[in-house]
């Protein structure tokens, strides 16, 4: 059995992640657009029409820019909640009824023999979600866009051996640098994203509970530098005792990242 953990593209001009387990191949988010999220398949060997569906974790527009042109080109399936629906409608008020399974927050679904959980995450849009997938004992999740460390997100990815987790910024560059206060006031708080060192503290939580495996994603192009927040991480780790434990990669923003691999509880980037 192997399940595999691979994002395509990372930060805040377009998200995408691509798993596979259990004979089911999924997205999670299309936020470029479909020729380049079809590309970025193409790159890792996979065809867009043998996608089983896409996962959406939240309307924001750097999560679907490329949601309506694959449905409506290739029929996908996409799993979405009632409060995330309503705001993808109102940008892609086109997309075909056919195309519209609606899941429910904190309640699993299964999409094949892959088991699906969507749990809550605080963020300022309609009803955000994170996702686990886990087949046959294999367990990976996707923890973006969070505002801040709660019991509730940690505890629903607890467990998950790969993860892609949000490394946003850092603070004190957000705090000295050339954003409005209006902007450094929603990144910075309990509803906008996740900053290095908190990013940090729940990865040594979530190392205690079997996770081997974590890409840094969404780092912010303006307030954040891939080696400082793997730095922080990795920091952070090796203080806690979990140096060589945890095999940490940082998610790139424009282009394919590490893939990461589970097989037979083993997590790998490759």
């Amino acid at each position: 059995m192997r399940m595999t953990l691979c994002p395509l593209f990372s930060g805040s001009s377009g998200n995408s992640i691509y798993i596979a387990g259990g004979g089911v191949r999924l997205l999670v988010d299309a936020g470029m657009s479909a020729a380049r999220e079809e590309a970025a398949l193409r790159e890792i060997g996979v065809n867009v029409r043998d996608l089983d569906g896409i996962l959406v974790t939240h309307e924001h527009v750097d999560h679907i820019r490329g949601l309506g042109v694959l449905c409506r080109k290739h029929g996908l399936p996409v799993y979405a909640n009632e409060g995330t629906w309503r705001g993808i409608l109102e940008k892609e008020p086109g997309i075909p009824a056919r195309c519209v399974p609606t899941f429910y927050t904190g309640e699993d679904f299964y999409i094949g023999g892959v088991n699906v959980r969507p749990f809550a995450i605080p963020h300022d849009a309609y009803e955000p979600v994170g996702f686990t997938v886990e087949s046959r004992g294999l367990r990976c999740g996707v923890a973006t866009d969070i505002g801040h460390i709660c019991e509730p997100w940690i505890s629903a990815v607890a467990g998950c051996q790969a993860l892609v987790l949000e490394a946003n910024h850092d603070v004190e560059m957000v705090e000295r640098g050339p954003y409005p206060q209006r902007l450094r006031k929603r990144i910075l708080g309990r509803n906008g994203h996740l900053c290095n060192a908190d990013c940090a503290k729940a990865l040594v939580e979530l190392a205690k509970k079997g996770t081997r495996a974590v890409s840094l994603a969404h780092l912010s192009a303006d307030n954040n530098l891939p080696e400082l927040a793997y730095n922080t991480v990795w920091e952070a780790l090796c203080d806690a005792g979990y140096a060589g434990e945890v095999c940490v990669s940082v998610a790139r923003r424009d282009r394919v990242s590490d893939m990461l691999v589970l097989e037979d509880e083993v997590a790998d980037a490759v």
